[in-house]
């Protein structure tokens, strides 16, 4: 199960400025994404010169946000040497880049010293959190939301210095 792309997309639309995404866990179990990640594990790879092969509604609506100039940013924490998944992901997100998004690389042990939210987050316009919470094999559970200030500064924090000290996309090879 997982959030519907509806309502996230609604949430992402209000973004004014900004909405930034932290990712910190090694694997997920996402459902749609199972089929991908199977195809990928046999070899498949994504053909750049080929968008309409790769294209989805979720690239869609980045081009959407950040085409109206919301910055579009995710730091994804990860353990190396990297797990299978982290390698899936990395293949697969100069799709991200391409639709707008900006997206950088931390090794944890880069990051042993940050102060972190206990769960993957989106933060709005550094006012709104959506935490995303999954269970130990990595599906998603559901989401919290909060918007008191002081969990929005943390997750503002926290985002900005591992984006600091993070890696961009194309320089980051696995």
């Amino acid at each position: 199960m997982s959030q519907s792309l509806t309502s996230f997309a609604d949430l992402l639309r209000s973004a004014e400025r900004s909405a930034v995404h932290l990712e910190m866990r090694d694997s997920y179990g996402v459902e749609n994404e199972n089929e991908a990640f199977a195809r990928w594990r046999e070899g498949h790879r994504l053909d750049r010169a080929n968008r309409a092969s790769w294209w989805r509604p979720w690239l869609d609506l980045v081009q959407e946000v950040t085409g109206r100039g919301v910055s579009l940013r995710r730091a994804r924490i990860f353990s190396e040497p990297v797990s299978e998944y982290i390698r899936f992901e990395h293949s697969g997100t100069f799709t991200n880049v391409v639709a707008g998004e900006q997206v950088r690389w931390l090794p944890r042990r880069q990051a042993s010293d940050i102060a972190l939210p206990g769960n993957d987050f989106w933060l709005f316009d550094d006012r709104l959190v959506q935490f995303n919470i999954f269970d130990g094999e990595g599906r998603w559970v559901h989401t919290d939301h909060s918007d008191k200030p002081e969990v929005a500064q943390l997750c503002a924090s926290a985002f900005e210095t591992v984006w600091t000290r993070a890696i961009p996309h194309d320089a980051y090879s696995m």
